[in-house]
């Protein structure tokens, strides 16, 4: 007898055995040299020209800013042509910094999963893992209740995460989210949600249009508690279904 949950009716047939080694996932060594090289070249090229265009610009009485571009075009050489290089290779690292940040990276295994994004490490046991799919930006696993055991939001190469994780034997799903069909559009005072979850909603939708991004992630682990789980689209309307318990054989 199997359980009626279409997180477990995955491809089973095509799923190759695990592999006991470890598999790391994240950006290739190409992808970081051009993202550490790259920036901080941009950056002093545009401050460079910046620096060249500065009394041109300071010369139209339509310019906007025109007090900074008459101080950077006063500057004497070689100091103005140094300290754009400086400023722009500094300002390229800093991007590339943040940007590093916004890699999801994973140490896959047949155990568990260790994933990593913006500074933040989350542990996913294989065993508890009853789907993962790729949802936007989003890399999402979930368990066999159809809670959501992680959702990572960030840049990551969808194939090379699926082959690792069927590597490993791990679930994933193609064609994304197995319990798209159960989400349905959030209204207030609709029925179905537990006692307390309107007001999460309410204080949710308030953050999404502030754009208070760790309010609303906040928001959605305090949902999740309630066995309600909750995306957005583009227009920030959020979507939410309950979670389903589990059926034991």
């Amino acid at each position: 007898m199997t359980s009626d949950n279409p997180a477990s009716r995955s491809s089973l047939s095509k799923t190759p055995p695990p592999s006991s080694a470890p598999t790391t996932v994240g950006p290739t060594t190409g992808e970081r040299a051009l993202l550490w090289a790259g920036f901080p070249v941009l950056g002093a090229v545009a401050l460079w020209l910046v620096s060249r265009a500065a009394a041109w610009v300071a010369s139209l009485p339509w310019a906007p800013m025109q007090g900074v571009f008459k101080l950077v075009a006063s500057a004497p050489e070689p100091l103005l042509s140094i300290g754009a290089l400086v400023v722009g290779v500094l300002a390229g690292l800093a991007i590339a910094f943040f940007a590093e940040r916004e890699y999801v990276t994973a140490d896959i295994g047949p155990d568990q999963a260790v994933l990593t994004v913006d500074g933040v490490t989350r542990t996913v046991p294989r065993a508890a893992t009853a789907a993962v799919f790729q949802d936007g930006k989003n890399l999402v696993l979930l368990g066999h209740d159809s809670a959501e055991l992680a959702r990572l939001h960030g840049d990551f190469d969808a194939k090379r995460f699926a082959a690792a994780f069927e590597q490993h034997g791990y679930p994933w799903h193609p064609d994304g989210d197995p319990y798209a069909a159960d989400f349905r559009r959030w209204v207030a005072a609709q029925p179905g949600l537990p006692a307390g979850a309107h007001a999460l909603f309410k204080a949710r939708a308030h953050a999404l249009n502030k754009g208070e991004k760790q309010d609303a992630e906040q928001l959605r682990t305090e949902l999740a508690e309630l066995g309600v789980i909750v995306r957005e689209d583009k227009n920030k309307t959020q979507h939410w279904r309950p979670t389903r318990p589990t059926t034991d054989d």
